[in-house]
C-alpha cells in the first residue's frame, strides 16, 4: 500500500443471521405531530421493480391518519396512506445512495413536515478482504495487516493528493450495521473496528459522534481511541430507537484530522418482545335484532409495538368463546385481519337474548399459537330492539261513563301489552278513535308510565241529545313496524260510555238582550219578556225569576214568568245611562236538587226626546266700556242629544228696553254668537244681561239665561284697567278717588304709629321705673270708664289744680315726693268756686310740681302709662283749657314749656309758638 492512500479497515462481529430493515419506530400514543425520524435508510439492490416495496415511513398525527397526505420529491417514488414507501416505475440505480424528501401535510392545518429518504444500493461483488477494487492503471494496494478471523476488512474511502492531474477515487458506501435487540451480551460487545492506513506512518485517534455517542441517549456506543474497536454498551430496544447514524473520524496527535468522517448506520434488528394490545378492554357495540348474516356490528383494535413489516408485528384475531351460546354457538365471526366483528347466523331476538359477551383474542406471528404472543378483549354485543312486536289490546272491550257537561274527566283506561322494549319508540302506544265519535268529544291519550290509553272527554257531552257512546279505538307504536311485520288482530277494541243526566242551570236564549224605546215612558209600561229556557227536559223543574242588578230601580220584574215593566220614568240623562243605553241583570233558577241558576242581562237603549231646555254659556264675562272688537262669544249647553241640540237661537228680550238698547247679539255659526255694547259708551259696572236660547228640537225648547257682564275702562289693548276692575265692581269714579285717599292717609299713620313706637321704646330703655314694683300697673286692669256728662255730675275736688299741696295729709306714702295724679284715698273736701279764667301761673306751678313728681318718683310708672291730672267737662269751675291756644287767650308767654322735657314737648309747639 503506497503511503499517500487511507485505508479503513471494518471489523463486524455481529452472530446470528442479519438482515436488513426499514427502522420504522412504533407508534407512542401522544399527540405530537411529526416524523418518527428526521433520517430513514434502507437497503436496496440495483434493480428495482415498478411497485416494489422499498420502506416505511412513520408519521404521527393529532388529527387521525386519514388527514395526511404524502409527497416526494422524486417523480420516481411515491407514499401510501400507510407511509410505505414504493417505485413508481422499474428502476436501475447505477450509484450506491439515493436520496430524496418525503413531505408529510394535513388538509386541516396546513401543516408540513419533511423527512430524508436514503436507499443504500448494497455490494454484489466485493473482494473478500473487503477492500475496494482498484481502477485499471491503478496500484494494488498492500496487503492490510493481521486482523482477527471474525473481524473483515473495508478499506476507508480513499482520495487522491491535491496534486497532480489524476482524478478523484469514488468513496466507499459503508454497509449498515445490524444490531439485535434484547442482546444478553456480554457488554460491552464489539460491533466493528475503524482503522485508517496511516496508522502505520503516525499514531491515530478514534471517535464517534452522533445520537447514541456524545449526544442523548448517551454511550450506548463506544470506541476504542487506540485500536478503532467501537462496542455497544447494552441491550438494544428497537421500539426506543429504530436506528442510529453515527459518524467516524480519525485525527492526529494533535488533533489534526487525517481522514475524511465516515456515515456509520446502526440498525435495531426487531424480535418478537411484545404482546399485541387492545386498545380496550371492553368493547360496546350492537346489531339490530332479526339481522341477517354477514351484519356488521363492531371492530376491535389490538396494536404490536414490534415491526408491523415483520412477523412480529403482524396481527391476527380470533374469537374465543360466545356466551349465551343461543340460539348458536356460533353467532358471530371476526376478520382475522381487520378485526371486524360481522353476523354470521340469523336468530338475533331482543326479546330472548338481550346481550352477547364474545371474548376476542389477538396473536402475532401472522396468528402462529405456537410462535406468536397473544392477548384477549371482551366484547359485548348489545342487540337492539326493533318494532316486530305490535301492540295489543289486553280486552276487547271496555266500559265508562261521564256526567254531561263535564271536560277533561278520564273516563276509562285501555290496557295493552307490547313485548319491545319499554319506554322506547317500538313499545309506546299511540291511540286513535276510527268510529263512534263524529263531533269529537273524546280523545285517547297515552300514560307515560303505564302505557295505557285514557279515554278523556275534551267536549261537553249533552244527555238530552246523546246518552251513550259506542267508539272503536286502534293502537299503534310511535315508530313504524318493522318490515314483514303485520298488525294484530287484537290491534282494535270498543269503548262503551254512559252520559249520566245532571241538572243543569236555565239560560237564558237571548243574552244579552237589547230593546229599545223613547225616555220618559209613564210607570206601569210593559218593556219585554225576558224568560229563561230549562235544558232540562226530561226532569220536571219550575223556573223562578228575580233581579240581580237595577242600578237606577226603574224596572218591576215579574217572578214568574220574567215579563219586565217600567216602575220609574226613563230619563236617558241619568247617571245610570252609559252610551245611551241602561242595563239590567236577572237571575234564573230552578227547583231542582241542587238547585242551578243562570243570569241573564237586558240593555235598555233609550232614545233621546226635547226634554231639556238649553243653558247658556258662559254665565258670567266682561267687556270694554266702549264698543270695541272683544266682544263676548256665547255659546249653550243642552242635556239633549242629535236632533234635540243645535244649532241654536240666540236672541235678547223686549222687555225691559233697555236691554236691546245697550246691548246686540251677533250670530256666528249654529252654536256660537256674540254679545257686544250697541251704544258707544256704558258706564263701568256689573249688568245682568237676559238672553233667550232656544234649541232645534221637535218641539223646540228655549230658556232665558242671565249673563253678568261686568262693564270696565279698557287700555289700548282693549283689556281692563285696575282701577277699571275696581269701578266695574259697581263704585263711582269719586268713591274710588276717596277709597285711594284712604288708603294712602292709613298707610302713612301706621308709619308714623311705628316711627313713634320705636321712639318711646327707645326712651323706655334709657330710664329706671318711676313706681314701685307693687305699684306697678302693667299687668293689672286699668279702668277708664270714669268719664261722664261733664263735670257737674261729679264731685271732683278741682281746688287740686291750684293747691296740691293741701292733700298731702290723705297720702298713704310717708315719706317721698307724693305724685299728683294718683286719686287720693280720703274723703274729697268741698273747693270753693274758682273763676271761670284761671291764672296761668298757677296752671304753671301745677304742671310744673306734677312734672317734677314724675320725674323723681322711683315707683313712676313707664312713659307710656296713664298720668290723670283731672277730668274737664262744660261748666267746669276749672274753666276751659282749651283758651290755652284760642283767640281769647291773649298774648300769653309759653315759652317756658320747651323747658319741662320730652314730655311737654308737643305741648310747647302747640303754644310756645314752636312748629304747627
Amino acid at each position: 500500500m503506497t503511503a499517500g492512500s487511507g485505508v479503513l479497515i471494518l471489523l463486524l462481529s455481529l452472530s446470528g443471521a442479519l438482515r436488513a430493515h426499514s427502522g420504522d419506530l412504533t407508534a407512542r400514543e401522544i399527540c405530537k405531530a411529526g416524523f418518527s425520524e428526521e433520517d430513514y435508510t434502507a437497503l436496496i439492490s440495483q434493480n428495482i421493480l415498478e411497485g416494489e416495496k422499498l420502506l416505511k415511513v412513520r408519521f404521527s398525527s393529532c388529527l387521525g391518519a386519514t388527514d395526511t397526505r404524502y409527497e416526494t420529491s422524486s417523480s420516481d417514488f411515491e407514499v401510501r396512506a400507510d407511509g410505505t414507501v414504493f417505485a413508481t416505475r422499474e428502476l436501475w440505480v447505477p450509484s450506491e445512495e439515493v436520496a430524496f424528501t418525503v413531505t408529510a401535510w394535513e388538509r386541516q392545518t396546513a401543516e408540513r413536515w419533511d423527512a430524508v429518504v436514503r436507499l443504500l444500493v448494497a455490494q454484489t461483488a466485493s473482494p473478500p478482504s473487503g477492500r475496494k477494487v482498484p481502477k485499471k492503471g491503478e496500484k494494488t494496494p498492500a496487503p492490510a495487516p493481521a486482523r482477527p478471523p471474525s473481524a473483515p476488512l473495508l478499506p476507508w474511502p480513499q482520495h487522491q493528493p491535491s496534486s497532480g492531474l489524476r482524478r478523484q477515487k469514488r468513496d466507499w458506501v459503508i454497509p449498515p450495521i445490524n444490531v439485535p435487540e434484547n442482546s444478553r451480551g456480554p457488554f460491552p460487545q464489539q460491533l466493528v473496528r475503524i482503522r485508517s492506513d496511516k496508522d502505520n506512518d503516525i499514531p491515530i485517534r478514534y471517535s464517534i459522534t452522533g445520537v447514541g455517542a456524545d449526544q442523548p441517549p448517551m454511550e450506548v456506543f463506544s470506541i476504542d481511541s487506540m485500536s478503532g474497536r467501537m462496542y455497544v454498551t447494552r441491550p438494544m430496544d428497537r421500539e426506543e430507537r429504530a436506528s442510529y447514524h453515527l459518524r467516524a473520524h480519525a485525527v492526529d496527535m494533535n488533533g489534526n484530522k487525517v481522514e475524511n468522517p465516515i456515515d456509520l448506520y446502526i440498525y435495531v434488528i426487531d424480535m418478537n418482545d411484545n404482546r399485541p394490545e387492545f386498545l380496550n378492554q371492553v368493547y360496546n357495540g350492537s346489531v339490530d335484532e332479526g339481522s341477517k348474516p354477514g351484519t356488521y356490528v363492531m371492530t376491535v383494535t389490538a396494536n404490536d409495538a414490534d415491526d408491523s413489516t415483520t412477523a412480529n408485528g403482524m396481527v391476527r384475531y380470533r374469537i374465543l368463546t360466545q356466551t349465551p351460546q343461543s340460539p348458536s354457538q356460533n353467532m358471530f365471526t371476526i376478520n382475522s385481519e381487520t378485526g371486524d366483528i360481522v353476523t354470521v347466523a340469523a336468530g338475533l331476538d331482543r326479546e330472548k337474548v338481550q346481550q352477547y359477551t364474545v371474548i376476542v383474542q389477538a396473536t402475532d406471528m401472522e396468528g402462529n399459537l405456537n410462535y406468536g404472543l397473544s392477548n384477549t378483549a371482551t366484547a359485548i354485543i348489545t342487540v337492539t330492539d326493533v318494532n316486530d312486536n305490535p301492540p295489543e289490546f289486553t280486552a276487547s272491550t271496555y266500559a265508562g261513563e261521564v256526567p254531561e257537561n263535564r271536560v277533561e274527566t278520564v273516563i276509562a283506561n285501555l290496557t295493552v301489552m307490547d313485548r319491545d322494549q319499554p319506554h322506547s319508540p317500538n313499545w309506546n302506544a299511540v291511540y286513535r278513535i276510527i268510529s263512534g265519535d263524529p263531533s269529537g268529544h273524546f280523545t285517547v291519550r297515552t300514560d307515560p308510565v303505564t302505557n295505557q290509553g285514557m279515554v278523556t272527554v275534551v267536549k261537553a257531552v249533552d244527555y238530552e241529545l246523546n246518552r251513550a257512546f259506542m267508539l272503536t279505538v286502534m293502537v299503534s307504536n310511535q315508530a313504524p313496524l318493522a318490515s314483514g311485520i303485520q298488525m294484530s288482530f287484537q290491534a282494535t277494541a270498543g269503548v262503551t260510555i254512559s252520559v249520566m243526566d245532571v241538572n243543569e242551570a236555565p239560560y237564558f236564549p237571548s243574552n244579552h238582550k237589547l230593546i229599545r224605546l223613547e225616555e220618559g215612558v209613564p210607570p206601569g209600561t210593559v218593556l219585554t219578556t225576558f224568560s229563561a229556557v230549562d235544558p232540562d227536559r226530561f226532569m220536571q223543574q219550575a223556573v223562578r225569576y228575580s233581579k240581580l242588578s237595577d242600578p237606577a230601580s226603574w224596572l218591576h220584574l215579574n217572578a214568574t214568568n220574567g215579563q219586565i215593566t217600567t216602575a220609574a220614568i226613563l230619563d236617558r240623562e241619568s247617571v245610570c245611562i252609559k252610551n245611551n243605553v241602561y242595563e239590567a241583570t236577572f237571575l234564573a233558577a230552578d227547583n231542582g236538587i241542587p238547585p242551578a241558576s243562570g243570569t241573564g242581562t237586558l240593555q235598555i237603549y233609550l232614545i233621546d226626546i226635547n226634554d231639556n231646555a238649553p243653558e247658556l254659556l258662559p254665565k258670567e264675562a266682561q267687556i270694554c266700556e266702549k264698543p270695541s272688537l272683544n266682544a263676548i262669544n256665547i255659546t249653550a249647553a243642552d242635556a239633549d242629544i242629535d236632533p234635540n241640540i243645535g244649532p241654536y237661537v240666540f236672541e235678547l228680550p223686549f222687555v225691559p228696553a233697555a236691554v236691546r238698547k245697550n246691548w246686540t247679539i251677533t250670530r256666528l255659526n249654529g252654536d256660537y254668537a256674540q254679545l257686544s255694547l250697541r251704544v258707544l259708551y256704558l258706564e263701568a259696572g256689573v249688568y245682568d244681561v237676559p238672553i233667550i236660547v232656544t234649541d232645534s228640537g221637535n218641539p223646540p225648547l228655549s230658556n232665558t239665561s242671565i249673563i253678568k257682564v261686568k262693564v270696565c275702562p279698557c287700555d289700548e289693548n282693549g283689556d281692563c284697567t285696575t282701577i277699571g276692575a275696581v269701578a266695574a265692581a259697581g263704585l263711582g269714579t269719586g268713591a274710588i278717588v276717596a277709597i285711594l285717599i284712604c288708603i294712602v292717609i292709613l298707610l302713612t299713620m301706621v308709619l308714623l304709629f311705628i316711627a313713634w313706637m320705636k321712639r318711646r321704646e327707645k326712651e323706655r330703655h334709657t330710664k329706671q321705673l318711676l313706681i314701685d314694683p307693687e305699684d306697678d300697673v302693667r299687668d293689672n286692669i286699668l279702668k277708664y270708664d270714669e268719664e261722664g256728662g261733664g263735670e257737674e255730675d261729679q264731685d271732683y275736688d278741682l281746688s287740686q289744680l291750684q293747691q296740691p299741696e293741701t292733700m298731702e295729709h290723705v297720702l298713704s306714702k310717708a315719706a317721698g315726693v307724693r305724685r299728683v295724679d294718683e286719686r287720693p284715698v280720703g274723703a274729697e273736701p268741698q273747693y270753693p268756686v274758682r273763676p271761670v279764667v284761671p291764672h296761668p301761673g298757677d296752671i304753671g306751678d301745677f304742671i310744673s310740681e306734677g312734672l317734677r313728681a314724675a320725674d323723681n318718683d322711683p315707683t313712676a310708672p313707664p312713659y307710656d302709662s296713664l298720668l290723670v291730672f283731672d277730668y274737664e267737662g262744660s261748666g267746669s269751675t276749672a274753666g276751659s283749657v282749651s283758651s290755652l291756644n284760642s283767640s281769647s287767650s291773649g298774648d300769653q308767654d309759653y315759652d317756658y314749656l320747651n323747658d319741662w322735657g320730652p314730655r311737654f314737648k308737643k305741648l310747647a309747639d302747640m303754644y310756645g309758638g314752636g312748629e304747627d
